[in-house]
């Protein structure tokens, strides 16, 4: 029984941030610890509501409301097992995760929601302190191999879930180390690799396996991989990223994102001594508003940028939840992450025309102007043009399906769609027999916790082909990924 009266008694309360002039020096997590006390509080406010729309908003279905009332009662032991019921992952979606559960939360219809994700992550976070978080090995044994492609949050998930279902699970990344976007798309401020890390030796020591510097498709044929696997996860992710094709794109110092971002995190995990892309003492323009162009924003305050800005084409969202996305819809608002807490300009509404360049041919400014919609379309606002300095620019606008450069997909027979994702049905299979999809690679960019509940429904999928039956549960019921296949 929830506390009836601790949303009357208690506020919202977050941990408090690091004091930005310290936490731009160094690389660590933002945030400081936050209080025992103070955390079952925040518990208390739960209403345990007679229909819990958090579970809605929540793709993996978090039983939310259960293991709010567990902290509240100092139950943290019983508040991990039920933490870990739907959720593989959560000390990266207790971080990482923008909350789609604290939007659909009943109290936020007229108050400030409870705060679920920060409880969720003081659980994960007791739980390993405790030691309460050791291997799942199975009990009993398949005989059937199954193949991961990529090793991200979709293909983590899969594979932890098939390993304890009692399958043998090969887990193959292209890149040197597993993790995929957790390990070099997230700086280390926004989650510290440790985390990773010592999640990673669970699933190690439950008997996945993981190959790493395998680019499947080129270093691994597609027959190669069949003969040796029963059945075949697709989780390469959504990694191709958008380009912006104007005026001067050819001019040296305009990169993606990720171009920036993976050998940003080399040098923190000790795999390069410096950064091949410096924003010491530079002007910096990021185009594009999302997190990723957080991402680059805090990554080059790290760096000693000389200045930061920001660009992005919509208009500045209000700052409180409009008509257009009502309760329990996740709602277009003025969102500020700890890296816009930072430094550096925000600037709305507005649309590069070309990048300008040295003689050199080096990149040292933007030609922009506002835009307005008219229509449904963006228009230029006469008279508004005008030059920002930049002698770095990052394209940060969002990734436009999976890679194609090696021959994985036309080896397997797989369809690509127009929408650059793997084509796949209800039931997570591909166009080819044996060989499912999971995560961005169908779905197209998404949260992280889409990838995790993604991933570990299509676990149950590929469990029941193999076996003709599944004891895995499947967060996504078939009505809504029927939806989603469309």
């Amino acid at each position: 029984m929830a506390d009836p009266t601790g949303f009357l008694k208690y506020g919202r309360e977050l941990p408090q941030r690091r004091p930005v002039d310290i936490r731009i020096s160094d690389w660590r997590e933002v945030y400081q610890d936050f209080d025992s006390g103070k955390l079952r509080s925040q518990a208390s406010r739960c209403m345990d509501c007679g229909i819990p729309f958090c579970h809605n908003g929540c793709p993996l279905g978090n039983l939310i409301p259960e293991w709010n009332d567990l902290v509240r009662t100092d139950q943290f032991r019983s508040a991990i097992e039920r933490l870990h019921a739907t959720n593989n992952f959560p000390e990266f979606t207790g971080r990482l995760c923008p909350a789609p559960c604290e939007a659909a939360c009943v109290l936020g219809i007229n108050s400030d929601p409870v705060t679920i994700k920060q409880v969720e992550v003081e659980i994960i976070d007791r739980a390993f302190a405790e030691g309460w978080v050791t291997p799942s090995p199975a009990q009993l044994k398949s005989g059937k191999n199954v193949a991961v492609i990529g090793s991200g949050p979709a293909g983590l998930a899969a594979a932890q879930q098939l390993t304890r279902a009692g399958h043998d699970v090969t887990v193959y990344e292209r890149n040197d180390k597993i993790g995929g976007l957790l390990r070099y798309g997230i700086p280390e401020f926004k989650m510290e690799k440790r985390h990773l890390d010592r999640r990673l030796e669970q699933m190690s020591a439950e008997g996945t396996e993981f190959r790493t510097r395998v680019n499947v498709g080129a270093d691994l044929t597609a027959a190669q991989l069949r003969a040796n696997a029963d059945a075949i996860v697709l989780a390469m992710g959504s990694t191709v990223p958008r380009d912006l094709p104007a005026p001067g794109r050819e001019l040296s110092g305009i990169y993606y994102a990720m171009e920036y971002l993976e050998p940003a995190n080399r040098v923190q995990n000790g795999d390069l001594a410096e950064p091949p892309i410096d924003a010491a003492g530079k002007h910096v323009v990021i185009i594009g508003g999302g997190d990723t162009g957080a991402d680059c924003l805090g990554t080059a305050h790290r760096q000693g940028a000389l200045s930061v800005t920001q660009l992005e084409i919509m208009p500045i969202p209000a700052d409180v939840r409009p008509e257009n996305t009502p309760w329990p819809t996740w709602p277009l608002i003025m969102r500020t992450s700890s890296a816009h807490e930072e430094g550096g300009d925000r600037v709305f509404s507005v649309n590069t025309e070309k990048f300008v360049g040295d003689a050199a041919g080096n990149v040292q400014a933007l030609s922009l102007h506002e835009v307005t919609m008219v229509d449904g379309r963006f228009e230029k606002v006469p008279g508004s043009e005008r030059e920002l300095p930049a002698q770095l620019v990052f394209l940060a606008m969002g990734f436009t399906g999976v890679d194609k450069s090696s021959d994985l997909l036309d080896e397997l027979g797989t369809v690509v769609g127009p929408r650059g994702t793997v084509a796949r049905d209800a039931a997570w299979k591909s166009t080819v027999d044996g060989v499912f999809v999971a995560g961005d690679a169908g779905r197209g960019q998404s949260l992280i916790v889409w990838a995790i509940a993604e991933g570990r429904a299509c676990a149950a999928a590929v469990d029941a082909y193999l076996t003709g039956h599944t004891q895995l549960p499947a967060p996504i019921n078939p009505t809504t990924m029927a939806l989603i296949a469309r």
